[in-house]
Order: C-alpha cells, then structure tokens, then sequence
C-alpha cells in the first residue's frame, strides 16, 4: 500500500520533473485518454492447455516488458497541461489478475462466469497510478478452451494495429518454435490506394484538389454534422441511452471461413473487409426485423476504422518503432447503413456491392483528411478536452463501429500453451453496439459487443451466421449452406 501511495504522489508531483525527458504523448493518444473518452483493447486468448502462472510472468518479465517503453510508462500532466509518458518501475503482481471462481461447475457454466468477468473488465477503468495495461488468467475451462488469457490494454498506448502487433510479438509457432509466425499480405490494391491518396493530398495540386472537392465537400459536412447534432436514429441496435459506455455488455463471438469469404470477394471484385461489412449490414437489416424494429428510412451510421499507415502487413515491434508508425495511426470512414423495409426479400449480395462502392469512393474523399486538421485545429485552439469531446460526440452519435486486423496463419504458442483461438473487442466507447475482427489460422473471428439490457446478442450472432450464409450461397451457390 506505501508503495501505491508512493506511486500516485510521484504522478501528482509531475510539475516538478524535468519535462524535456519525459516523452510527449500523441495528439491522439491525449484525444482518447481523458475525462470525456477512454478506450481500451481488450485481447482474449482462449488456449488448449491449462496455463502456468509462472510461465505467464515470465512471459510478461522477458517479452512483454522489453517491447515498448510505455508498457513501463504512466501519463501524467506537466505544467502546461500536456500529457506525457513517465518510466516508472513495475511490479507484475498489480497487473495481473487471477479471479476465483466456484470450482467442479460444468464448461457451460464457466462460459457464463467467463462473460460476466469480461462484462467487469470491460467497465472497470485501468489504474492511473501504473502502466494502463492488465493482464487476466482464468483458469476455469469453459466450452472453447481450457483456459484464457485476457490482455487489457489502454488505447493510448497504440491502436489494434500496434496493440495486437506487440502480443503477437510474444507468440511462438506451436510447431516449431523456432520459427516466425507468418501473416496475410495486405491487399496491394489497397495499400496502393491509400497511398496515392495521401500523396494526392501532400502534393496539393490542382487538378488532384478538384477532383476531388465532388466528394470531399459533402462528405466533410456531413462528418461534422454527426459530430455535432446530427444523430442517429434510435433502433434495435443503438438505444441512445446516456452515458451508454458505462452500461454493462455482452461479448459474444463468430467464426467464418475465410476461403468462404475470398470466394464472395472474388464475386464482388472487392476486398475480404468489403465483404465483412457487407455482411455485417444484412445481418443488422435481418436483426431488426426479427426484432420488428425495421422502416425503410432510419438513419444509422457506421464508422469504419482505417489503418492510415502505408505499409503492406506487420512489421516488427523493433521496425514500428524505429519507422515510428507505432502508436495511434487510424481514422474512420463514416458509412451509413443501408436500410430497407422487408430484408427477407432483398439480395444479399447488395448490401456488399454497396458497402464496397462505398467503401472506395470514402477513401478518396479529402474529408478524412479535413476532418483530422479540423480536430487538430480544435486541439490548439481550445485544448485536447474540446478534441475529445469532439471524438466522443462523433461516436456517440452513430450507430456502430466496425475494425479488423490480420492474425497468424499458423497455430501459435503462448509461453508454451497452444493458442486455440483469439479474438478482440474495444471498451468504453459511447455506442450499443461494436464490431470487430480479426483473421488466424484460415477462420475470421467476429466479436460483437452489445448493450447487455437492450440488444439480443444470440439473435444477433443467429442473424450474422444466416447473413454469411444467405450471401455465400446467392455469390457462390448451395455450396454455401455451412457456415463454418
């Protein structure tokens, strides 16, 4: 307890530290580390074997520490107000966290006990006189795994991206140890896209700025508007409940082929993630109507997150680093939803070739550019709160955000326990519902975070396998039937 104590003055006496060795924190880090918006990564690792805790420490002491100097860092406040990162010593044991549990239940009965842990995680706020970083054993064997590992991780230390990077980091090919994991190539097409939009914008010249004022000018109004007073409409999957972040949630997974999903992005010349958010939007169509909440014009908006770095995959921590696209390199694009009046009746494959159409015409669109200058702008003249506040007002009112990454091809190995399957998902954003995604082992794991009093997350998960399935049967034929 002293040295807790100890801990929390060394932080309330930052103004009396030498700032010039402290490291600045990123705007974006100060925008979603504050008393308006906190976000968090939460990373669960479901394993094959029961775990070891001495392994888990040894693991955490020799690989995880090492990665980054802010896995040792608090953020603390100098005389100006600016947040930087402070190296402190860590103690292991106020990090990680085994719960208690009842023993000798069934699997299925852990299951439950798993979510309401993950539910407490989820809203519990990360010390802030430590490192913002937790990690979680549970012992108890539930219906997927014999044990589970879960890595809870501030968003201010870096975006999925980096975050999912580092743990990545710290896995071993359960074959063969010796060798590195692998991982899919980003789509070049894509990565050549999102190149020679920011060099379009570098460049400033002319021709690059009308052509695209068509979109840019639209597509600017409308992003500040959402972010202002432009709502989204309540419905069965946004509920607008005040404060909505602090209300408790249900996290449930689903998993798709990704071979299934080439052969529907094949069909659609788009990408796998076209294809994802595609679905993802039948899916909410069919949820609504099962739910009989569905009209032909309600207002629900999507914010697809974008990583804006220009490389193709992951590189190494060490790389990230010294090429300094560690950290918060994202923005999101704002997609609406398409809405209809019957989904039973429309073609699956049309909110996909929406999506995708979309999808493209967004990323070429000035707007996310001008959007980040205008939050940068709000940042110098009226403070970081104000920026926050601005990127809190923008979640809050859409409907939902949806983000993926690339995992392992091959199975890993974590300190030696076999890594069945993983998955991540974002906590203490203002909306009811968040998607997100991450591909290992030639399956995709979706993970949907719900509004536990007010969404339906088994019907929701039923709705998201019959959207994969209807949409891979309409692209690839009866073929499609099995959705795993």
């Amino acid at each position: 307890m002293r040295k807790a104590n100890m801990a929390s003055n060394q932080s309330t006496d930052v103004v009396l530290e030498d700032h010039s060795r402290l490291l600045p924190a990123s705007p974006t880090s100060e925008y979603i580390h504050s008393s308006i918006l906190s976000l968090s990564i939460i990373g669960v690792f479901e394993l094959e074997i029961p775990i070891e805790d001495s392994k888990a420490t040894t693991l955490l002491r020799d690989l995880f520490l090492p990665i980054n100097p802010r896995f040792s860092s608090t953020l603390v406040n100098d005389d100006k107000g600016a947040q930087r990162w402070k190296r402190v010593d860590v103690r292991l044991e106020d990090h990680v966290k085994v719960p208690h549990f009842p023993t000798g239940l069934p699997p299925a009965t852990y299951d439950d006990y798993l979510q309401g842990y993950l539910s407490k995680i989820a809203l519990d706020q990360l010390p802030e006189n430590r490192p913002l970083w937790e990690i979680h054993i549970i012992k108890y064997p539930t219906s997927d795994a014999a044990g589970t590992v879960v890595f809870k991780l501030h968003h201010a230390l870096g975006d999925g991206f980096s975050l999912m990077g580092a743990l990545f980091s710290c896995l071993k090919r359960a074959d063969d140890p010796s060798l590195p994991l692998t991982f899919p190539a980003y789509s070049a097409k894509t990565a050549a896209s999102l190149r020679s939009h920011w060099m379009a914008v570098a460049s400033k010249k002319l021709f690059n700025i009308a052509a695209g004022c068509w979109y840019t000018t639209p597509d600017f109004v409308q992003s500040v508007l959402h972010s202002t007073v432009l709502e989204d409409d309540w419905t069965a999957i946004r509920s607008g409940t005040p404060q909505v972040e602090l209300e408790p949630v249900t996290i449930s997974t689903v998993t798709f082929c990704l071979d299934r999903i080439r052969q529907i992005k094949s069909k659609i010349a788009g990408t796998v993630n076209d294809v994802m958010v595609g679905i993802i939007f039948y899916a909410i169509q069919l949820y609504q109507q099962r739910m009989g909440r569905i009209w032909s014009s309600q207002r629900m908006t999507a914010l697809v997150l974008l990583n804006t770095r220009m490389i193709n995959g992951y590189h190494s921590v060490k790389e990230m680093l010294k090429k300094k696209t560690w950290g918060n390199h994202f923005t999101f694009l704002q997609i609406a939803i398409p809405s209809c009046s019957n989904a039973e009746k429309e073609n699956p494959l049309a909110f996909l070739i929406k999506a995708k159409k979309t999808i493209k015409r967004k990323r070429h669109s000035l707007a996310v550019y001008l959007t980040g200058r205008l939050v940068q702008m709000l940042r110098t003249i009226l403070g970081p709160e104000t920026a926050s506040r601005y990127i809190h007002s923008t979640l809050k009112n859409t409907t939902t955000a949806i983000s993926s990454l690339v995992g392992p091809i091959e199975k890993a190995g974590m300190a030696d326990h076999p890594v069945k399957s993983f998955y991540f998902t974002v906590a203490g954003a203002p909306q009811s519902l968040s998607l997100t995604m991450v591909s290992y082992m030639g399956k995709l794991w979706l993970a949907v975070a719900a509004e536990r009093e007010f969404i339906d997350s088994q019907l929701l998960v039923y709705c998201l396998e019959e959207a994969y399935d209807k949409v891979h049967r309409e692209a690839c034929g009866k073929e499609g039937t099995q959705s795993k």
